[in-house]
């Protein structure tokens, strides 16, 4: 087996962020709310989303270490940072980006050195971690996750030492992180600092989003990715004990706040692979959007989506970034529910 396969075969995360050769581009889906293509594909495929100042869109590019503003009306791209570390192995590289203030900062992960796991063709002084966007192609470290990650190991089986991180969400002038290679959420200071807020079994946590001091987090669950195992859960940031808030999405990637205070949850869809197949994404075209109803099931929104990774909204509309770096636009997502 190549390092690609023994990574993506032991990093039990790998699944939702490998791109499928199979998928197809601009295809509306089938049902639910009203859908449309605002922007097309990047050739370095899309991950992680944020708005930030002024209402813009940003959307992280990792096979090409770039981070696009997106105008959320008409999908014009600008980009915004390049030179960032790029996906290496298929997967990681610039994972999510958000905003404190005006301030931009970068998720990164699966680059650099490390034990065990090396990235050939990779940058050797490319750091795991939150990087502070200074300008167009000027970053500064604040947190070296990937150090931590190191000497600090979670309580669950892993392979990677640097983990897998997924998420990036702001919190009381620092982030929160998952990481979901090492089953934990990781508590970030932009004085570098880094702790454990809460270490999970083999639950794969992917989303974030925050409320006061409560956090809502999507679970992917663990292969071979059952309904049930797909949970929006939430936790208090001083007593992190979670509860499950709603269960049966499929591969759950992302969890956000719409209008209203309702909360919506992204599943990737319906995984089709065998015990070896655990890089694969979901099948085409099963993704969907859902809202988290207060008896813990979902309505589905919107259907047929094409292996969606991150969700945002701006006032009663969201938007979806795919694994091929297209930006879905679905407008009246408060509207009379689409099925079951």
């Amino acid at each position: 087996m190549n390092m690609k396969g023994l990574v993506v075969a032991l990093a039990l995360s790998c699944v939702i962020i490998l791109g499928g050769g199979n998928a197809e581009a601009g295809k509306i889906p089938p049902g639910g709310a009203t859908a449309t293509l605002l922007a097309p594909a990047l050739a370095g495929g899309g991950l992680g989303s944020a708005i930030g100042p002024g209402g813009v869109l940003y959307v992280t590019e990792p096979g090409a270490g770039k981070i696009w503003s997106v105008d959320p009306k008409t999908g014009a791209r600008t980009l915004f940072a390049s030179g960032l570390p790029k996906s290496i192995i298929g997967l990681g590289g610039v994972m999510d980006v958000a905003f404190i203030g005006k301030t931009a900062y970068a998720l990164v992960t699966l680059v650099g050195p490390q034990p065990q796991v090396p990235f050939p063709g990779g940058n050797p002084n490319d750091v795991v971690g939150i990087y502070r966007v200074d300008g167009p192609n000027s970053f500064t470290v604040i947190a070296n996750i990937g150090a931590f990650s190191m000497s600090h190991p979670p309580n669950t089986p892993f392979f990677v030492p640097s983990g897998l991180q997924y998420a990036l969400e702001p919190y009381r002038g620092g982030f929160l992180v998952t990481d979901g290679h090492h089953n934990r959420v990781l508590k970030v200071g932009l004085d570098g600092s880094v702790t454990q807020l809460i270490q999970f079994g083999d639950i794969v946590p992917t989303g974030l989003a925050v409320s006061g001091n409560t956090v809502y987090m999507a679970e992917a669950g663990p292969l071979p990715h059952e309904p049930q195992d797909g949970k929006v859960v939430s936790f208090e940031t001083k007593t992190p004990t979670p509860s499950t808030v709603a269960s049966g999405g499929r591969l759950l990637v992302d969890v956000e706040f719409g209008r209203g205070r309702d909360l919506f949850a992204l599943a990737q869809g319906v995984w089709s692979g065998g015990p070896n197949d655990a890089g694969s994404p979901a099948q085409p075209n099963t993704g969907s959007l859902l809202k988290v109803n207060s008896d813990g099931t979902f309505t589905h929104i919107t259907d047929g989506l094409n292996q969606p990774t991150s969700l945002e909204f701006i006032g009663n509309t969201a938007y979806v970034v795919t694994l091929r770096g297209e930006i879905w636009k679905i407008d009246d997502v408060s509207g009379p529910p689409h099925g079951e």
